[in-house]
């Protein structure tokens, strides 16, 4: 009788999610992974910016902090957009302004319209936050965790091969080539987005504006979810702030490099994706909060080496190392806490804490790039130290409560 009863229970389930497939997983992840690509592709082209724009050199930090500025902007409003409207159509609309704001960006005639198109490629560029929770949607509830983990493994890759790239089309093709071939994949993507994805099923009926407003009454009643947003946004700070200068350093003495060699430290960092699900197992044997402790230290060690590597490739990869194993960890153990806040309410919460991010994220890149035109390389060592204090004090003080 048992095996009548499993084959009954597999059909009703596929009968209950007739699109869930592998394929259609992986096309969710690469709509992740290309997407969220877009807001790190600028980031080894500060250099050949600051050659085309010389008059504007002192601006060109703006041009990462924008995009992430815009990215944050994105999650707080159009990221919730999935609760109410057809996913599938979300992204295609998505994919149509990207499209467009890359070409403003290729074709940019000064920095301020770069600067702008930025802020643009940011703001829709979180179609990620769309596939993910798509993903959710059209498992059964028994592979939900694999699906999304799936597709949250092409966001990973999107984000550590993204400088790659970059940098290797930069280096041929002049920088302008990157925007214009990103297009081209945005294109290429749209397409098979129209022909192999399926329509989602809204779950909501509020208003938009209402949509937002049960987001802030989220952040305002948990404490533990500001205290992690707090703490998640100034370690991505930290982050941005090496990463955002990184061009700059090699461009100068000793090792006059150009955008290619920034890139390929995009490679050494995906040291931080073998270190996610390493953080998952931790954080549940030991609880997340003592890994969010150890990776702070791991932080505040890269910017200590970082300070000693000024002319060393070999010491900029080990802090680089470091870095990303520290920032990666302490997300996903800081994302396993805020999912168990309110798990009727998990996409609301992620856009609280994911908006705090990139948030730390563009003031880490402005703040970079004043500390790099004021202190060198010591300054941006400093400021990264500054913010993993920030993080250490938030984090600190939210154990105390």
């Amino acid at each position: 009788m048992s095996a009548p009863s499993r084959d009954s229970s597999s059909t009703h389930d596929h009968d209950r999610h007739p699109h869930y497939s592998r394929g259609t997983l992986w096309l969710l992840a690469t709509i992740a992974g290309v997407s969220v690509a877009n807001i790190y592709f600028n980031q080894p082209l500060l250099g050949d910016f600051r050659a085309s724009f010389p008059e504007s050199a002192w601006l060109i930090g703006a041009v990462p902090a924008s995009t992430q500025l815009g990215y944050a902007l994105g999650m707080l409003l159009l990221a919730p957009l999935g609760d109410r409207f057809d996913r599938r159509l979300l992204i295609l609309l998505q994919l149509a302004a990207l499209g467009v704001s890359l070409i403003f960006a290729a074709s940019a005639p000064s920095l301020v319209v770069l600067i702008a198109a930025s802020l643009a490629i940011g703001v829709v560029s979180t179609i990620a936050q769309q596939a993910v929770p798509f993903s959710a949607e059209l498992a059964p509830a028994a592979e939900r965790g694999h699906a999304v983990g799936t597709v949250m493994s092409g966001l990973l890759l999107g984000i550590l091969l993204a400088r790659t790239v970059s940098g290797f089309v930069a280096q041929y093709l002049g920088w302008r080539a990157v925007f214009y071939a990103s297009v081209l994949a945005t294109v290429a993507l749209a397409a098979i987005v129209i022909a192999r994805l399926p329509k989602s099923r809204p779950t909501s009926t509020l208003p938009y504006g209402k949509l937002l407003g049960t987001m802030w009454h989220l952040a305002v009643e948990n404490p533990a979810l500001r205290e992690a947003a707090t703490t998640g946004g100034a370690l991505f700070a930290a982050f941005s702030i090496f990463w955002s200068v990184l061009t700059l350093l090699l461009a100068g003495e000793p090792f006059h490099m150009g955008p290619q060699a920034a890139g390929l430290f995009g490679i050494v960092g995906a040291a931080g994706a073998l270190a996610a699900p390493l953080a998952g197992k931790s954080a549940d044997r030991r609880g997340p909060r003592a890994v969010i402790s150890l990776c702070i230290g791991l932080v505040a060690v890269s910017f200590v080496v970082f300070a000693f590597s000024a002319r060393s490739i070999a010491g900029l990869v080990v802090g680089v190392i470091v870095l990303d194993v520290g920032v990666q960890a302490a997300q996903i153990s800081n994302q396993s806490r805020i999912y168990a806040l309110k798990p009727e309410a998990r996409s609301r919460v992620n856009t609280v804490y994911m908006v705090a991010y990139f948030i730390g994220g563009a003031l880490g890149s402005a703040l970079a790039s004043l500390a790099w035109h004021a202190l060198g390389w010591t300054g941006v060592c400093l400021a990264g130290l500054a913010a993993t204090g920030l993080a250490a004090f938030s984090h600190w003080r939210g154990g105390r409560r």
